[in-house]
């Protein structure tokens, strides 16, 4: 029987969230970027002191997904003054949700997005968002089967190069 669960990083935790964050964002997004812009950015968002003050940021908590005894992917949630939009303090942010490419198609996603909203309504907050690149269709219609829309966009930047992410967010009932 196959069981799945979360469970909260903790500073303990570092090495291994460094490892799966490079992992599956180069999994994600290698193919559309330059080896140069993906190499930037990957040494600057996860960087061990980057990760740790990102781990230790009282309004940001990092999860670990698991099937079975493996971890198959992570969720990182932001609230308040770690968002990476002013968004409000009736806000959470999902920053990051990504699940480990041969685990993709299992409903793990849609698992991660069920935690935070979970998460967002134990904190008393009236919608959640993310950010997605306008470029990843995939994920658009995932979140839009979620119950996310558009609500505006941001820049975002892979080394030199600006990209657009699209503001998805689904207000909670």
């Amino acid at each position: 029987m196959t069981t799945t669960n979360t469970r909260k990083c903790t500073i303990e935790d570092l090495d291994i969230l460094r490892e799966i964050s490079v992992e599956t964002f180069k999994d994600t997004f290698e193919d559309q970027n330059s080896p140069e812009n993906m190499k930037t950015y990957l040494d600057r968002a996860f960087n061990l002191k980057q990760i740790e003050e990102e781990l230790v940021n009282e309004f940001s908590e990092f999860y670990f997904l698991y099937l079975n005894e493996d971890i198959v992917g992570y969720l990182k949630l932001n609230t308040n003054d770690a968002q990476s939009e002013t968004m409000g303090h009736d806000s959470l942010e999902v920053e990051r949700i990504y699940v480990r490419r041969k685990f993709h198609k299992q409903g793990l996603g849609k698992f991660l997005i069920n935690k935070a909203i979970e998460i967002a309504r134990e904190q008393n907050k009236d919608k959640i968002w993310l950010g997605v690149w306008e470029k990843n269709e995939n994920a658009i219609s995932f979140y839009k089967k979620m119950g996310f829309v558009q609500t505006g966009a941001h820049s975002f930047y892979m080394g030199d190069e600006e990209q657009i992410d699209l503001i998805m967010t689904k207000i909670l009932d």
